[in-house]
């Protein structure tokens, strides 16, 4: 397990890399200068060179490449065009905003998905199947961003039971998951993020419990006079490791954001970050946001692969 474990990590670092080379490049290959905006428009030549020297804009690609990973190996991740703040406490602020929601969001979407498509699952055919399998189709048809403004319409404009927009009454410094003056404005954002993974891990926990429920070993199982408590908790826990991969994904994709659900609710995560450097074509704030967020993508699927094995006592890995 340990050799496994070890060995998973070392696969991890190569991949980081590739990441790193990615979000590098990936951003240069958008048209438009990133300076244009600090320039005036009678810049003379000696400010411009002035001014891509100060950012190491001068310098050939591969070189800013290296230079940009060795300061980020150190956590920094250079300043912002547009603030001139570190991108690094900038991306640290608002990926803390985007854990508020995704966090409940994951709570919440996985528990609710992965009870009822166990419940869809052992009720093949039934009123609890008909009624899982419809949220699933819905959850995966309808797009998350027309599901929010729905949300908004609904208990913001008609009703007026909820905030439509912002991150509480003082802004996301004032922020507290204890108070209810705070957390109503993270309730249809949460909702809204919630909706995709509910319909995508509810879809794949009932045809993971079903196909392990339909196998020879359950009839065994109750042919010895096991409850159907205890035979259906077998089954979850045989169907618990491909329904973590599935979760896995699902929780990489929240703790990303969402540019167009942040965007609507004017919350200040990574995904609104991201809108604001992708409109300033700010390449620092870009590379830093995107970096972040692909490594936390690489971290969750190692966390998940290593699950896997410990729940699993079929997989025996070296």
């Amino acid at each position: 397990m340990l050799n496994y474990i070890l060995r998973r990590v070392a696969y991890a670092i190569p991949i980081s890399l590739g990441v790193t080379i990615f979000c590098f490049a990936l951003v240069y290959l958008a048209p438009g200068d990133p300076l244009t905006r600090l320039l005036p428009d009678d810049a003379t030549a000696e400010t411009i060179a002035l001014i891509k020297a100060a950012y190491g804009f001068d310098k050939p690609i591969p070189i800013q490449y290296l230079n940009w990973l060795g300061r980020a190996l150190t956590g920094d991740l250079g300043q912002s065009i547009q603030t001139n703040r570190a991108v690094a406490d900038e991306v640290l602020i608002a990926l803390g905003n985007t854990i508020i929601i995704s966090t409940a969001a994951v709570i919440l979407a996985f528990t609710l998905a992965f009870v009822m498509g166990t419940v869809a699952a052992y009720y093949n055919g039934g009123v609890a199947d008909r009624v899982a399998t419809s949220v699933s189709v819905l959850g995966v048809s309808i797009p998350n961003y027309w599901f929010g403004i729905v949300l908004i319409i609904i208990f913001a404009v008609n009703l007026r039971w909820l905030p439509a927009t912002g991150m509480g009454p003082g802004g996301s410094e004032g922020f507290s998951i204890w108070e209810w003056s705070s957390v109503k404005f993270a309730i249809l954002p949460v909702l809204t993020m919630a909706m995709v993974p509910i319909g995508i891990i509810m879809r794949s926990t009932r045809s993971a419990v079903s196909e392990v429920l339909s196998q020879d070993f359950v009839q065994t199982l109750r042919a010895k006079g096991m409850g159907e408590a205890a035979v259906l908790r077998h089954a979850v826990r045989n169907a618990l490791p491909g329904v973590l991969a599935v979760m896995g994904l699902q929780f990489g994709y929240l703790m990303g954001g969402s540019i167009l659900i942040e965007t609507i609710f004017t919350w200040p995560g990574t995904g609104s970050l991201l809108n604001q450097a992708i409109l300033n074509r700010d390449i620092p704030v870009l590379q830093g946001t995107i970096l972040v967020l692909a490594l936390i993508f690489v971290m969750t699927n190692l966390a998940v692969d290593i699950l896997q094995t410990a729940v699993d006592p079929r997989i025996k890995r070296g």
